[in-house]
């Protein structure tokens, strides 16, 4: 029996030593590291400005402060996402307005986008889902009719291309996780992406309390001022050098993501009960974040029995998403949703079985993965 766990930070010598490098120094905040971390990844995304965040949440919620958004004003976001997504709009007093999404890709359906669009609309966020990216010419077109901003929430995108343009440099600003079993990892940790100079000049200043002037700007120490009002969303420098070392092997983790996604698609694909959601390919290159596999509804009832039949044979399993967020306590309470109908979101998260394509896996992994599918359907029918 094999041990398939669905996720597991990579963490090398490199990184440990980039660490001890960090806590043998006197600063864990404000240095170079960070700095670095920030130019490494405008590099590897192909442009924009990077601010390193305390989390992807953060990196949203702070583009949100931005762009002026607050009570009274409402953001188009996918009905299918975590609600992180949804989080970072309440936090600004302004109102998220959900979105079914397409059945095939787990993305944000844009003809119901644009039809959901109201004099109080002032942004959309789309959610690059599993690392598939959404059309965003089309994004842009429904944007530019409408005057909206466009936020891009990358968590899981890293790697993700849209034509040859990467995740996060479409929009006017983009955020990314490093949480520990995302593409990369700084632990915890995100980044703020815009291609826009302004708009990373007060970035840079919301993340760190609103200060006048940053730290090696000070010409007397401790001696600053505070003329907006900020936050505390800085990343500290052990996170950075985490994320420096990790920024290095990134191509290598994605190449296998690839490799270990096709493996897992051919190891599955006689299932007849069994459909994964939409590959990519062409304009739409994928990040490959995890393998999502949508239930016959003749099996649908049995989810839970499958996946407690792949755990006990070693497979390791998760759900993207545990329900649409517009169902979930707090927002279906609130804006009383609960008998709004999303149907294709729900179908994704009642009806799937996310499977692990990640970079600590090898393609034997993904034959054993299909193998044991296969095994414990067999059983339960």
């Amino acid at each position: 029996m094999r041990n398939v766990t669905f996720g597991k930070p990579i963490i090398g010598d490199e990184e440990r030593s980039a660490v001890l490098e960090v806590l043998n120094g006197s600063q864990l905040v404000h240095g170079p590291r960070a700095k670095q971390f920030e130019s490494d990844f405008s590099a590897y995304v192909g442009g924009g400005h990077a601010m390193s965040v305390a989390s992807c949440t953060a990196g949203l919620h702070l583009a949100y402060v931005h762009l002026g958004i607050g009570p009274g004003d409402e953001v188009l976001v996918p009905a299918q996402t975590h609600v992180a997504t949804a989080h970072s709009v309440e936090y600004t007093g302004a109102k998220p307005v959900f979105v079914d999404v397409d059945a095939t890709t787990g993305n944000i359906d844009l003809d119901q986008a644009a039809a959901a669009i109201t004099p109080n609309t002032k942004a959309i966020c789309i959610v690059h889902y599993l690392g598939l990216p959404v059309d965003m010419d089309r994004v842009n077109a429904i944007a530019r009719k409408h005057d909206l901003f466009v936020v891009e929430d990358c968590a899981l995108a890293i790697g993700g291309r849209f034509k040859g343009v990467h995740a996060g440099l479409h929009g006017d600003v983009g955020a990314f996780s490093f949480y520990p079993v995302k593409h990369i990892t700084t632990a915890e940790g995100g980044m703020f992406l815009t291609r826009h100079a302004k708009i990373a000049e007060r970035v840079t200043r919301l993340k760190a309390f609103g200060y006048d002037k940053a730290l090696g700007e000070r010409v007397v120490p401790g001696l600053y001022d505070v003329d907006i009002l900020g936050y505390n969303y800085r990343m500290n420098e052990i996170e950075a050098a985490i994320g420096i070392e990790q920024l290095k092997r990134v191509d290598g983790f994605l190449q296998k993501r690839a490799e270990n996604d096709r493996a897992l698609r051919q190891a599955i694909a006689d299932i007849d009960e069994v459909t994964p959601l939409a590959a990519g390919g062409g304009d739409f290159e994928h990040a490959h974040y995890c393998l999502v596999a949508i239930l016959d509804q003749s099996i649908a009832g049995k989810r839970y029995e499958i996946i407690n039949g792949l755990r006990e044979l070693g497979v390791g399993t998760s759900v993207y998403y545990p329900g649409p967020v517009p169902h979930l306590t707090y927002y279906r309470d609130k804006y009383d949703l609960g008998r709004v109908p999303f149907p294709n979101a729900e179908k994704i998260s009642h009806r799937s079985i996310a499977l692990s394509v990640a970079p600590h896996l090898d393609q034997e992994d993904m034959k054993y993965v299909g193998e044991t599918l296969k095994r414990v359907l067999g059983a339960i029918k």
